[in-house]
């Protein structure tokens, strides 16, 4: 009963797990041999071969030990003596061998269910490491899977050697709706080993993921011919994409939208109609800037000293083009270019240049003064003129009389300017 169980068992493992032939075997094998090493109290098991047939689902083992005179037995376990030998096989003579099957029935019944959960749990580490190897070595691809479970937190797919993956909530675009049964693309994010047990976690917020899809799309890319830069996304809302290409008569801008936008509208539609923005890739801060606001028209672009602000000016009507739905273009165009985007209205750039920093006016008013003014916040002379000599006085702490001489330094130079 107990060795039909067994080979009960090696059949289930073989026709239902996800192992090959010669693992199987060589799973098999170690077990027995850890089971015949502690039955036989050695740690080394030369005098025994073990046959496996996983095809089948059955097992030979056989004892090896040489023939030796009765008198002249010294290692039990690999001799045996003459008068034994004779019984098993009359013309056995020293110095031959003798193969001795050893049924499974000899090991006793609890030496045997040892056997059959050590092989379970064997087999399950080889799936478990089988699966984690197989997925690290797709991080960062595409593959398809099929809804097996809709969870509020996670979807549970399957992949098509029934592995189960995750598809957690975060890494699902916000209009992503599966049911049961459907079929999803995403790439493999992440695998962890979690209690022993491989995690798959797979994502299409990625960028990673567009950048897969780009590939697929187009040729020139996956050729080399055109080179992905930076992909920046806000998914299922916006994406941009910079591209270069290193030969001069591709476009390839042009390239990656397609004809009539036959190659990127394939992956809108993948990405819950995401719209995505390509721009051409450049050195030049002010060109790339401009181009990642798009479609905004821009006046001028004045990017800090420490090139980690950029100040864009823009018509009225321009404004709401840059910033775009829900603030997705300017802050997305921000993370394309590494800048701190500001946007600012024409007017204000022109008011920006009639404006007179406050120490150009250090030989008609005191610097002390002036410290004062630039504490409560006003650095320029239009700053200090947008409030009342009152409101100046308590704010910057100063006699009345001296903030009234100084606005009239300061208006004096407006109207100057006027004159």
């Amino acid at each position: 009963m107990d060795n039909y169980k067994l080979v009960e068992t090696f059949t289930e493992f073989k026709e239902f797990k996800n192992i090959d032939r010669e693992a199987m075997m060589r799973i098999i094998e170690d077990v027995f041999r850890g089971m015949l090493n502690k039955k036989f109290e050695t740690e080394t098991d030369d005098f025994i071969d073990i046959i496996v047939n996983v095809d089948k689902g059955d097992f030979e083992i056989y004892h090896n030990r040489e023939v030796v005179e009765d008198d002249e037995l010294t290692d039990p376990l690999r001799q045996i003596k003459l008068s034994d030998a004779i019984k098993i096989e009359p013309d056995f003579e020293v110095g031959e061998e003798v193969n001795e099957e050893l049924r499974i029935e000899s090991f006793g019944r609890r030496d045997i269910l040892a056997l059959r959960q050590n092989l379970q749990t064997k087999v399950s580490e080889y799936e478990k490491e089988n699966i984690f190897q197989k997925y690290k070595e797709k991080v960062g691809e595409i593959i398809t899977a099929e809804v097996a479970h809709v969870w509020k937190r996670e979807i549970v797919v399957t992949d098509d050697e029934n592995i189960e993956l995750i598809l957690p909530k975060a890494e699902q675009i916000p209009s992503d709706i599966y049911k049961k049964g459907d079929t999803l693309r995403a790439i493999v994010k992440s695998v962890e080993n979690v209690n022993g047990s491989p995690v798959v976690t797979l994502s299409r917020t990625s960028e990673i993921f567009l950048q897969r899809l780009l590939e697929a799309e187009v040729p020139e890319i996956y050729d080399g011919l055109i080179t992905i830069k930076k992909i920046v996304r806000e998914p299922g809302q916006r994406a941009k994409i910079a591209v270069e290409s290193y030969d001069d008569r591709i476009d390839p801008v042009g390239a990656c939208v397609g004809m009539k936008g036959t190659r990127i509208h394939g992956i809108v539609r993948e990405l819950r109609n995401e719209n995505i923005d390509v721009i051409n890739w450049t050195t030049n801060p002010v060109l790339l800037i401009s181009r990642a606001l798009s479609p905004a028209k821009i006046t001028n672009i004045v990017i800090s000293s420490d090139n980690t602000m950029a100040n864009v000016y823009m018509e009225n009507d321009q404004i709401s083009l840059a910033i775009g739905k829900g603030g997705y273009n300017i802050k997305l165009a921000g993370k394309l270019t590494g800048y701190e985007i500001d946007v600012y209205r024409n007017s204000e750039a022109n008011s920006a240049e009639e404006d007179v920093d406050l120490q150009e006016f250090a030989d008609e008013i005191d610097q002390w003064v002036i410290d004062s003014l630039i504490k409560m916040g006003c650095d320029t002379a239009k700053n200090v003129l947008s409030y009342t000599p009152e409101e100046v006085a308590n704010r910057a702490d100063l006699e009345i009389e001296t903030v009234k001489d100084v606005f009239r330094i300061l208006k004096a130079e407006f109207e100057q300017d006027a004159e």
